[in-house]
């Protein structure tokens, strides 16, 4: 028990007496076995979680400034990135993989049960523990483009793109007139802080991210044509779909549709040495039990999504309840008793 003394002045009319009160701290016990993460998590680099301007440099302190990096201008810099696709539209859960150091999160509009008001929650989350956020559209149209860009991301993902002349529709639907069709509210939206950033229309084009997954047999023989759209960044390979394009559902590791994959990556990659966006696009994909991040790195890929945040919590969980169960099932004598003392196994709460 600690005991913390400090003085607060009682009102008199004529005097000033400080009075000591007392306050009783209670020192709680650590858990013997937790550790801090911060020996696990590394640092970020500085990004900009939102399409921000960047005319003007971000003080980070005194003497020191820096630009804000954005996702188009790492991976112009060469920079592989690693990403979490978010399904549950949990803020909390987008938080913690903020929090864990991903790269990019994914909010997944066409798979996920959530709509513009719960994907304006996750970027909040996101923003707030400075992680850039990623819209995937439920379908390529411009209303959806056009609801979520004005939340402010830093990229977006249109699905089931088959050709040229689709892509070169997503991009306009990111660009205002004349450039494109996007419908203009850039005073009062997210995107450019309410308003607040003059820079915002003469920078959006420049750090915006422009992604077009390819997620079928179709798209695969257009695929070059498509990443060469002028303003397609990235092309993101769509495996499950393409596997059951090819009358493989749910086995994108079958032979075949290997095959086709490779293909489609060989694609891109004679693309993406010529810049990305307006003359090549850069190979992102999703990993695999089978095709694993280090492999997709080694062929070129430049940003991978390796998990699914409710793969990731259903996975845990089904594997605490089989541990549960397997102790049951144990004869009670050949159980080790904890009773109390430090073990290597770490439980949720840990």
């Amino acid at each position: 028990m600690a005991t913390l003394a400090f003085f607060t002045s009682s009102l008199h009319p004529k005097t000033l007496t400080p009075k000591p009160i007392s306050q009783t701290l209670i020192h709680l016990p650590k858990s013997p076995n937790f550790k801090s993460l911060t020996s696990i998590i590394k640092p970020k680099p500085l990004i900009s979680p939102p399409i921000r301007s960047t005319s003007t440099p971000t003080t980070i302190s005194d003497t020191t400034t820096t630009t804000p990096q954005t996702l188009k201008s790492r991976l112009k810099n060469g920079e592989t990135l690693y990403g979490l696709f978010l399904l549950s539209f949990s803020p909390t859960l987008a938080e913690i993989a903020a929090l864990s150091g991903y790269d990019f999160v994914v909010v997944d509009m066409e798979h996920g049960p959530g709509g513009i008001v719960e994907a304006l929650a996750c970027l909040h989350a996101l923003a707030a523990a400075r992680t850039p956020a990623i819209i995937r559209l439920p379908e390529s149209d411009p209303a959806w483009a056009k609801k979520a860009l004005d939340l402010g991301p830093q990229g977006i993902m249109f699905p089931m793109i088959e050709n040229q002349k689709m892509a070169k529709k997503a991009v306009s639907y990111c660009k205002f007139p004349p450039n494109g069709v996007r419908g203009s509210a850039h005073t009062v939206v997210r995107a450019s802080d309410y308003g607040i950033d003059n820079g915002y229309l003469s920078n959006y084009e420049d750090e915006l991210l422009i992604m077009c997954q390819v997620e079928s047999e179709e798209g695969v023989k257009k695929i070059e044509e498509i990443a060469m759209v002028d303003g397609v960044d990235c092309v993101q390979m769509g495996p499950l779909d393409l596997s059951a394009s090819m009358g493989y559902l749910w086995d994108p590791g079958h032979k075949k549709v290997k095959e086709v994959l490779r293909t489609a990556e060989k694609g891109v990659l004679k693309t993406t040495e010529k810049g990305g966006g307006g003359g090549g696009a850069f190979l992102s994909g999703f990993a695999m039990p089978h095709d694993r991040p280090e492999e997709m790195r080694l062929r070129g890929y430049h940003m991978i999504s390796g998990a699914v945040d409710i793969g990731l919590f259903r996975s845990a969980c089904v594997e605490d309840v089989k541990r549960f169960k397997a102790l049951l099932a144990s004869d009670e004598d050949d159980v080790e008793v904890d009773n109390g003392k430090d073990g290597d196994e770490k439980y949720w709460s840990e």
